[in-house]
């Protein structure tokens, strides 16, 4: 039995999903808009304000944030508590100016609750929890600890008290004062980046949120699609063995049949088709059965692209010898050699016999193409069948869809086919096409294309 490991905390990987990011991303912001303030306050409002030792708090941010990010370019993972340490380190920055510039009285205060959002969004509750308590013992300390904001100064000064006679609080504010227009100047400033802060982080979230459940999704339907082939495999392993005895009593009957009617001329060929036939089931049903492991050196033995074509085109004509097909191999000499097990030669054979059946009633040959380069491979085979109508199109690939009707020499199809096809190459890194040919005559274009960089040897 496997040990098991006690639960590690999850760490985040560097991207665009990671958490410490999209922090990043805002603390660059967060730079900015303090180092603009802070120069609008000197220069333009003629607030004298403790400059050097601000510019300093704002520099050990700066740095910080571009070690970090320097950090994460190296591919290493990010954890909770470096995020929530993260989160600690802004608010103490935060802490230190709001000192040198009024302390809970900055309009500027109410930015302490952008840390416990984020912890709230990002990280586990007790996290959450912890940044509330750091950012209200900050909150509470910069009540009772703080350098006062120096009174506005010049302009400033009349606004403040226009503003103030506009509300009707002038004698209020004289008494206090206070520096009004500063306070709504400060105020409006404020509202803006928190608007801007929560609408960038938020819109972010969202779509990492979508981002997840679009891999959810396909994760789901990748993991139902594989139990409904594990469920295929299993019925098609059954019926090969069930499938064993039936087909060597036909294979003694008929030799029997040769040895006693094999001179008749009428006889002699029917006979000779009946016994590659059961020959090529045997065959089959075997590869169905070494597919769990034996005969896999066999199968996986490796010889030139165009080689690989050919053979597979010729067992397909054991298959189906009153087919009629035009084969055409374009592509750089040699061919470049390549090793791919059976599944991938029975899913290419899959898609000949869906083509072969649409093609049943033209007098066109149906037409194989492939053409490759250093990197791929791609496949077409043209038929002129009736082509693909809309439901066709919009449930191709489902299982157990099929548009095969039965006729006098063959069953209904049971869909399953393209289904295997598309699961088996999709495996391989490659996809399967299938759509009209921009052709008045008609017919329907399968299309493979596959990387060779999972087949080459």
């Amino acid at each position: 039995m496997s040990p098991i490991h006690p639960a590690q905390p999850p760490a985040f990987l560097p991207g665009t999903g990671n958490p410490l990011t999209r922090l990043l991303a805002l603390r660059r912001i967060e730079v900015l808009t303090q180092a603009t303030v802070l120069l609008l306050a000197v220069s333009w409002l003629k607030i004298p304000l403790q400059v050097v030792p601000m510019t300093a708090i704002i520099a050990l941010l700066a740095s910080v944030n571009l070690l970090t990010q320097w950090r994460i370019d190296q591919g290493l993972p990010s954890s909770e508590n470096e995020i929530f340490a993260h989160l600690t380190f802004d608010v103490g920055i935060l802490a230190l100016l709001l000192y040198f510039a009024g302390g809970s009285a900055n309009p500027f205060v109410s930015l302490f609750l952008l840390p416990p959002t984020l912890a709230a969004a990002m990280l586990p509750a007790r996290h959450a929890w912890a940044m509330a308590g750091i950012t209200l013992l900050a909150y509470t300390f910069l009540i009772f600890w703080k350098l006062p904001l120096p009174l506005p100064q010049g302009d400033l000064a009349q606004f403040d008290a226009l503003l103030a006679r506009a509300t009707g609080d002038a004698s209020e504010h004289a008494a206090h004062g206070s520096g009004f227009a500063l306070h709504v100047l400060g105020m409006w400033l404020n509202f803006v980046i928190s608007v801007g802060v929560v609408a960038f982080f938020l819109t972010r979230m969202a779509a990492a949120l979508q981002a997840r459940e679009r891999e959810l999704a396909a994760v789901r339907e990748e993991a139902l699609r594989n139990e409904q082939i594990l469920s295929l495999g299993t019925l098609a392993a059954g019926a090969a063995h069930q499938l064993g005895t039936p087909l060597g009593t036909m294979a003694v009957v008929i030799r029997e049949l040769e040895l006693n009617h094999g001179h008749q001329g009428e006889w002699k060929e029917d006979l000779l088709l009946l016994r590659e036939q059961v020959d090529r089931c045997k065959q089959t049903i075997s590869q169905i059965l070494a597919s769990t492991g034996q005969g896999r050196d066999e199968s996986l033995r490796a010889m030139p692209l165009d080689a690989y074509l050919h053979r597979l085109l010729d067992d397909w004509q054991i298959i189906r010898p009153h087919a009629r097909i035009s084969v055409t191999l374009q592509g750089k000499q040699p061919a470049p050699p390549i090793a791919a097990d059976r599944t991938l030669e029975q899913a290419i054979l899959n898609l000949l016999d869906n083509a072969a059946d649409a093609n049943a009633g033209s007098p066109e040959a149906l037409h194989f193409a492939a053409c490759w380069d250093a990197d791929s491979c791609r496949i077409e085979i043209l038929d002129r069948g009736p082509g693909l109508h809309a439901e066709a199109a919009a449930r191709l690939g489902e299982a157990f869809f099929s548009t095969k009707s039965a006729t006098h020499d063959r069953p209904r199809g049971i869909g399953i086919g393209l289904f295997l096809s598309n699961a088996t190459v999709g495996r391989f890194g490659g996809r399967v096409e299938l759509f009209n040919r921009p052709d008045p005559a008609g017919g329907a274009c399968t299309r493979v294309t596959l990387p060779l960089s999972r087949l080459k040897v």
